[in-house]
């Protein structure tokens, strides 16, 4: 999964301050009242943004089973996945923060930044065997604060028929999806396929793109990132890709590849259940193209990372502690990869459930080298999230040449 939609930088800055100068002044962020700091604990209470009935139901039983193993029941709440930062945001001024709460990897960081999470080593837990870009989604200034059992990245699906037909290889590099996609487009279909939308999305879809020919989220002006943008200007430029891509989602770039409008796409394996039910559709699925023969594509990553929240109940933070634990083991790790077409977080996990499921192969390997959003710029990613998807949308339309377009993405993400 990726990044939901976060509320305005200004709003969560000044929330941010307000609950830092809380937590300092008080040395806890709260809690729930069940339960007491010295009385046994028997539950404890759970947020996240599984909204969705059969995803809620699935992460509830896991919640469940754990809290059992922990000796505790645990009480899952979720809301819409908008709503989650604004929620934890409040809850964290007020001191009423879950006792164990679910974000997406790139929002971690600012909670972590207004002291309402604590940090995992404190419990002991073991944090071993993850890929070192899924344990830096967790990490804040050098400590663990959140742990992933399972990930996502992106990867290319293409039509097997399709490429069949025009005699086409699965492209390896940036000159072969050039000239694969060439080949394919036709009248009522084109070669490629990308979610370029002004969002998050946009911007996680052309990440690997940006980071694979060694562009940097940290200084985006640069000729590294200009020849990636320059990829997607020409692929729109060509025919080979619709510029109806700048208003794409990754659900609409999943219902043009399945309705065989086009014969390649960018997309993440949430979408394997459905593709797997859409009849006469033979796919396949590759890592992502590399500028030359011989790299390795760099991928994003997505999924939540579970956190405990600072609370004056040590004896529910332990309890909390016990079942992220349990969430993270290579059992919850097999169950929820089984269950939602994702990756398992310890490399040797992943590694088994890769070879046990084809389809996913391509992503194993992605996710081995995939990087945290955050990563590089901490808080300061959503600033150069923004700069990127509106330099894509002035690049792709022509307004701007990618140089241009991406001098001011600069700007954008320094703020200047």
């Amino acid at each position: 999964m990726i990044s939901p939609a976060s509320p305005p930088a200004r709003q969560i800055a000044a929330l941010l301050g307000t609950i830092a100068l809380i937590l300092t002044a008080t040395g806890c962020g709260g809690g729930t009242s069940a339960g007491s700091a010295t009385g046994k604990v028997t539950s404890i209470t759970a947020l996240d943004y599984y909204t969705d009935e059969s995803e809620h139901a699935q992460w509830g039983d896991l919640l469940t089973g754990c809290g059992r193993t922990v000796g505790v029941k645990v009480e899952q709440t979720s809301v819409p996945a908008a709503s989650l930062v604004p929620q934890v945001l409040r809850q964290a001024s007020s001191r009423t923060l879950p006792d164990l709460l679910m974000l997406d990897n790139p929002d971690m960081q600012q909670i972590a930044q207004s002291g309402a999470l604590t940090p995992l080593d404190r419990y002991g837990i073991d944090s071993s065997g993850f890929a070192r870009g899924i344990l830096s989604a967790g990490t804040y200034q050098g400590k663990v604060y959140g742990l992933a059992p399972n990930v996502s990245t992106v990867a290319l699906f293409y039509n097997k028929d399709m490429l069949s037909e025009a005699g086409v290889a699965v492209p390896r590099t940036w000159d072969e999806l050039k000239a694969a996609a060439a080949k394919l487009t036709r009248p009522g279909r084109y070669g490629m396929a990308v979610d370029a939308n002004a969002s998050s999305e946009g911007t996680w879809q052309f990440l690997p793109f940006l980071w694979s020919n060694g562009g940097d989220e940290k200084r985006l002006d640069t000729p590294q990132a200009a020849q990636a943008l320059q990829l997607w200007v020409d692929l729109v430029k060509s025919g080979s890709m619709s510029k109806s891509v700048l208003n794409w989602t990754q659900a609409d770039v999943h219902d043009q590849f399945a309705a065989g409008r086009t014969a390649m796409m960018i997309n993440g394996p949430w979408r394997i259940p459905a593709l797997d039910k859409a009849k006469n559709l033979r796919w396949g699925v590759a890592p992502i193209p590399v500028p030359r023969t011989g790299q390795t594509p760099v991928t994003p990553l997505g999924g939540e990372v579970w956190t405990v929240p600072q609370s004056a109940s040590k004896a529910r933070q332990e309890k909390a502690a016990q079942v992220l634990a349990c969430l993270n083991n290579s059992t919850s790790m097999l169950t929820l990869a089984e269950q939602h077409f994702t990756v398992p977080s310890r490399s040797a996990v992943a590694s088994r459930y890769g070879g046990q499921v084809p389809s996913m192969a391509a992503f194993v390997r992605s996710v081995e080298g995939a990087r945290a959003r955050t990563g590089e710029l901490g808080v300061g990613w959503p600033k150069a999230a923004t700069g990127i998807y509106t330099a894509i949308q002035s690049a792709v339309t022509g307004e701007q040449t990618p140089e241009e377009a991406l001098r001011h993405a600069q700007r954008i993400a320094t703020g200047n």
